[in-house]
């Protein structure tokens, strides 16, 4: 009983985020004026169509900026057949001012987000260039969890300055008295001394501390982990907007020994960037083998808890990610994306690694293919 509801469990777990991937519910409010003495069935028409494309607009505007301005670009479509987009819509309130004669119209819309996507990435220069005019786009993305963090205790700095004064006075004085007399073939002498000393002595002390504590941050390093699953998702993702893409590892042979894969590896796994001579190999080597476009980019795997919905184990990933122009004579970034943070779950910490991995990957290709779309790369 219990491996039938941990399975039912993973069952609604997994179609949540499957659903929640492609099928996205929105609000929109619009508002007409119209003529005559209430709103007709063509004014609530026309006000209940333009609610459901401001619930669109809402929907891109939540995604980012680069997704907005897709939007912007799309926009006649979505309304010259806006059934492709708009999988249902419900009235959630409705209100007609008669002395103002306006009608004013309030929905919720479920939006087919793949047919939306799809409609951008159509509209892109890359995905109208032929297959022989498309840019070649590598890809480089490591997937990697903590494997020791150093830290260090702080170091403390003391100082003690002491200042000591002191005076002394001495005086010293002597007196004597001496005498001789002759008498009767006798020689008689006397003598007579006096002295007398002061001698005085102050001093004074005084003491100041101070000091420094120093604190020094940990270092983290890290281990990559296996995930050549994941090629598929960028390559998909990419490929569909229009790239003609491949691993970084298949172009290293073409890259005249200017680019190591494992030199970006072990970057990443000292740290979170790339040193200035592997970036710059990186580049060096893209130009040899004839690719503009080059993808980076790590995806950081947290710590497995607990799920509060579903009690399944949850897994966090946290995606940075780039795009470099190596065309240029300074390679520009033209797209980026992070740090963000997707999550996954299973009944499993391998399989919820797994899911939020994928969900990383997918997002930040996605977000990553919108940026460049705005550019009109080619």
């Amino acid at each position: 009983m219990q491996v039938i509801r941990t399975f039912a469990l993973l069952l609604l777990a997994a179609f949540a985020i499957s659903a929640s991937a492609q099928v996205q519910q929105a609000r929109g409010k619009a508002t007409i004026t119209y003529q005559g003495k209430a709103a007709s069935p063509d004014d609530k028409a026309k006000a209940t169509q333009a609610a459901q494309l401001k619930a669109v607009e809402f929907y891109y505007a939540e995604a980012g900026q680069s997704e907005a301005e897709n939007f912007d670009a799309v926009r006649d479509k979505i309304l010259a057949n806006p059934d492709r987009f708009i999988l249902e819509s419900t009235v959630l309130a409705e209100e007609d001012s008669a002395d103002k004669k306006q009608y004013t119209v309030a929905v919720r819309v479920s939006l087919n987000v793949a047919n939306l996507r799809n409609l951008v990435k159509s509209n892109s220069a890359v995905a109208k260039a032929g297959r022989t005019e498309k840019s070649p786009l590598a890809f480089l993305f490591v997937s990697r969890q903590v494997a020791s963090v150093k830290s260090f205790d702080d170091r403390v700095y003391k100082r003690v300055d002491e200042t000591a004064k002191g005076s002394q006075s001495e005086s010293s004085a002597q007196r004597g008295v001496e005498g001789e007399s002759i008498s009767r073939g006798q020689i008689k002498t006397n003598s007579s001394t006096a002295s007398q000393s002061e001698a005085a002595a102050s001093l004074s002390r005084s003491i100041e501390t101070g000091g420094s504590t120093t604190k020094r941050s940990s270092e983290a390093t890290w281990r990559l982990i296996p995930s050549a699953n994941l090629s598929q998702v960028f390559t998909s993702t990419f490929s569909r907007a229009g790239f003609k893409v491949n691993e970084a590892a298949l172009v290293e042979p073409y890259a005249g020994g200017q680019f190591k894969v494992s030199k970006v590896e072990d970057d990443y796994k000292a740290g979170n960037d790339l040193t200035a001579a592997t970036l710059n190999s990186v580049v060096a080597g893209m130009r040899v083998a004839k690719v503009p476009y080059v993808a980076l980019g790590t995806l950081d795997v947290g710590a497995a808890d607990k799920d509060p919905n579903t009690g399944l184990v949850r897994v966090a990933v946290t995606v940075n990610a780039k795009i470099l122009d190596v065309n240029q004579a300074i390679p520009e970034t033209i797209a980026s994306v992070g740090p963000v943070q997707y999550s996954g779950v299973g009944p499993s910490e391998d399989e919820a690694r797994t899911a939020a991995l994928k969900n990383a990957a997918n997002n930040a290709a996605r977000e990553l293919t919108s940026q460049v779309t705005n550019l009109n790369v080619q």
